[in-house]
């Protein structure tokens, strides 16, 4: 679901902030966002990944459990939406 788009690091390799999008498909629907996730890197701490070592999963292991359900809420709320639009644009002719 969460897609890593772009990462910005400082000169030591450390991830700052971590560019996301995510995507969910309820059949003709398609639902997406995109947000920022920052960090405050130690490169002395156990368990650091150097910038090199990174892979997607390694940084969508990053979000929390809860932060994963919020961005599936507001997929979820989106899709929900579409189903049932509350205002529906165009003209009677």
């Amino acid at each position: 679901m969460i897609n890593i788009v772009n990462l910005e690091r400082t000169q030591d390799g450390g991830v700052v902030v971590a560019h996301w999008t995510a995507s969910k498909v309820d059949g003709d629907l398609t639902a997406s966002t995109y947000g920022t996730k920052g960090f405050t890197p130690d490169p002395d701490a156990e368990g650091f990944t150097a910038f090199e070592d990174l892979t997607q999963e390694i940084v969508v292991g990053w979000f929390t459990e809860e932060e994963a359900e919020q961005i599936e809420s507001v997929l979820d709320a989106d899709l929900a939406a579409q189903a049932e639009p509350q205002i529906i644009s165009g003209t009677p002719w």
